[in-house]
């Protein structure tokens, strides 16, 4: 069974229909829209088994009640993507001490929290699968991401690490890097000019989000064992440059 953060909306819903779609049991973990999180367990639930979980994944007791709360429905987390993250847009000078650490917490050190929750039964099983949904600001930088591009930039860091320490133990844990997609995320930017991001990617438009799921679920099958510690960007060319 998958555990997704952030899997009823965005990038997060499109994983997750995948999932399901795929013959997975599912568990979508979510912050505050409940009337989202229930339309699309119920949508889910006509292909499959699904179930909507909210936790606030910036908290580390929030992360551990949520892995615990899977397991005790479900048993088991076979699969983990940790998908959730928040982006605001602020210019460096107006960035304060508090949404700092909050960008990092939501955006980095909810991933390790989850992650380090789940290890100890995925270890148990000789079988896990552990991706985490990483963003192209990582690699490219933007004026108004500082706080969000350093927060992503760390997950490279520790999808590695992570990579490393259960390389022999049959998990696997890789970082996915999206570029464009046109989902909420990117209505919601203030700062940044979503028309000239689209026109920078070479393919010319910006991703769908079916397009990103298809590579994290890839990255979940039995036949991936062989994949760890990898970052595949999924940008449609956009971090080539110009």
């Amino acid at each position: 069974m998958a555990l997704v953060t952030g899997g009823t909306q965005g990038l997060g819903a499109a994983i997750s229909n995948r999932l399901v779609a795929d013959g997975n049991i599912v568990a979508a973990a979510y912050r505050r829209n409940d009337a989202a999180a229930n339309a699309w367990c119920a949508r889910a639930n006509l292909e499959g088994v699904a179930s909507v979980h909210c936790a606030d994944v910036g908290q580390v007791d929030s992360c551990l009640g949520l892995v615990s709360e899977v397991v005790r429905r479900y048993g088991q987390v076979d699969y983990l993507v940790n998908n959730a993250g928040a982006l605001v847009e602020r210019k460096v000078a107006d960035i304060g001490f508090d949404e700092w650490d909050t960008s990092l917490r939501q955006n980095l050190s909810s991933a390790f929290y989850l992650t380090q929750a789940v290890l100890p039964a995925m270890i148990g099983q000789r079988f896990g699968r552990v991706v985490n949904i990483g963003s192209v600001s990582a690699a490219m930088g933007s004026a108004f991401q500082a706080d969000y591009a350093a927060a992503k930039s760390g997950l490279i860091g520790l999808t590695r690490s992570l990579a490393r320490s259960v390389a022999r133990k049959g998990i696997t844990v890789n970082c996915v890097v999206p570029g464009g997609f046109d989902t909420a995320i990117v209505d919601d930017m203030t700062l940044t000019d979503r028309s000239l991001i689209e026109q920078s990617v070479p393919i010319g438009r910006f991703g769908r989000p079916e397009e990103l799921a298809h590579v994290v679920v890839s990255l979940l099958h039995d036949q991936a064992s062989y994949t760890t510690g990898s970052v595949i960007v999924v940008d449609g060319g956009l971090s080539m440059g110009t």
